[in-house]
């Protein structure tokens, strides 16, 4: 099958299920239960695993390696994302009814900037090969700086693209319901959650430019690299409502991400002397993450005002 074709079907499925998952079972904003994000997070690893199988019998054991290492790097790297979420919501006292439907429409955002981005960076390294020791070198020191790096408060007057949406939008004082926008007085005005909605699209573009070049750093194989990309995102909203009563105690995540960070620009810069086989790099991956995940359960919480290192 021709890839562009596939990648046009994979696309279509996608939106269909998230048309599905919007339009029927979540079409009334209410409070997303631990029970209810376990089993929408066990349906995305479950729908991702088929795929990953699927890849393995039409393209081979190393096409399916691949893209089970690609997975694996961009679900690992976009846990970071969740903290992000968490201060977002509680900066801008998002009620907890609601953060589904604005997780729902940043992924959505996000499906369509990384298809983008992917696509560029696919045309980039055909052309120009030796971008992969750019992309290297910038994961490298995109490493080095998240093991200094704190969560800072969140601030959206420093946000240039709320700026610019607040000259253009009257905005309500308040939230109404779950709407982004809403009509007073024959006036249409912008509620607070359209731009809680905006703060999540922004910081997932700084994210994707980490961890897209990463997944190049197993394949260049667009059909590779967006699908792994695609289903490690989709099933981030449910992981957010799995631990977004536990993520202050992952206080040892972010050095873990970091690492991989590190290992995976160092493979890049080195890929010109040595090719190191897809299995290693899943291998090196998984027990950095699992490790940093051990570590933080087995320490004590952080205290109310400590951040996260």
């Amino acid at each position: 099958m021709d890839e562009l074709l596939a990648s046009a079907i994979f696309t279509v499925v996608v939106l269909g299920l998230l048309a599905l998952d919007l339009g029927l079972f979540h079409r009334r904003a209410h409070r997303v239960s631990f029970r209810e994000a376990v089993a929408w997070s066990v349906f995305w690893i479950a729908l991702s695993l088929t795929f990953n199988y699927a890849l393995y019998r039409l393209r081979g054991p190393e096409a399916g390696l691949e893209f089970l290492t690609g997975y694996v790097i961009e679900k690992s790297l976009s846990m970071d994302n969740l903290f992000v979420f968490a201060l977002i919501f509680a900066y801008m006292g998002v009620p907890a009814r609601d953060q589904h439907k604005v997780l729902y429409w940043g992924i959505l955002g996000a499906l369509v900037m990384r298809g983008v981005f992917i696509a560029a960076g696919t045309a980039l390294i055909s052309h120009f090969h030796w971008i992969l020791y750019i992309f290297g070198a910038f994961l490298l020191y995109s490493g080095a700086k998240l093991f200094g790096n704190r969560f800072e408060k969140v601030e959206p007057e420093r946000n240039p693209v709320l700026r610019l949406a607040r000259r253009i939008f009257a905005v309500t004082e308040d939230f109404a319901g779950d709407a982004f926008f809403v009509r007073r007085e024959g006036k249409v005005f912008a509620t607070p959650l359209l731009f809680v909605l905006l703060m999540i699209e922004t910081t997932d573009v700084l994210f994707a430019v980490d961890s897209i070049p990463a997944v190049f750093a197993v394949t260049q194989d667009p059909f590779i690299v967006y699908p792994s990309n695609i289903l490690a995102i989709l099933g981030l909203r449910a992981l957010y409502f799995v631990l977004a009563g536990a993520l202050g105690r992952f206080r040892y995540l972010r050095p873990g991400l970091a690492l991989i960070l590190i290992f995976v620009g160092i493979k890049m810069l080195v890929v010109h002397f040595y090719k190191m086989p897809t299995h290693i790099s899943l291998v090196v991956i998984v027990v950095v993450l699992a490790a940093s995940i051990v570590l933080s359960l087995k320490s004590k919480p952080a205290s109310k005002g400590e951040t996260h290192s």
